[in-house]
């Protein structure tokens, strides 16, 4: 996608940020595919968390993995969760 500067040029479009939410908080994804990393560095995750994205329907959840990227879409809703859960501890 192209736009045209004040002086008539053709310059390529620039991105434009992606509404998000990560834990019920709207984040702004810098560009289109980030990977799981990205996403919780943007949302300040720290430790030992998955991400997941909560998959609209019946369908289960994806998790979205550290290392990979993932492709994202307007209003798209991330949770994260401990990755180790010790039940009754």
């Amino acid at each position: 996608m192209h736009a045209e500067n004040s002086h008539g040029q053709q310059t390529a479009a620039h991105p434009t940020e992606i509404p998000i939410h990560i834990d019920h908080r709207p984040y702004k994804a810098p560009k289109p595919a980030m990977t799981g990393a990205e996403l919780k560095a943007l949302a300040g995750i720290t430790g030992d968390y998955d991400l997941w994205y909560e998959t609209p329907g019946p369908s289960d959840d994806i998790k979205v993995r550290d290392d990979q990227p993932f492709e994202l879409r307007s209003g798209a809703h991330f949770y994260s969760m401990p990755r180790t859960i010790n039940p009754g501890s």
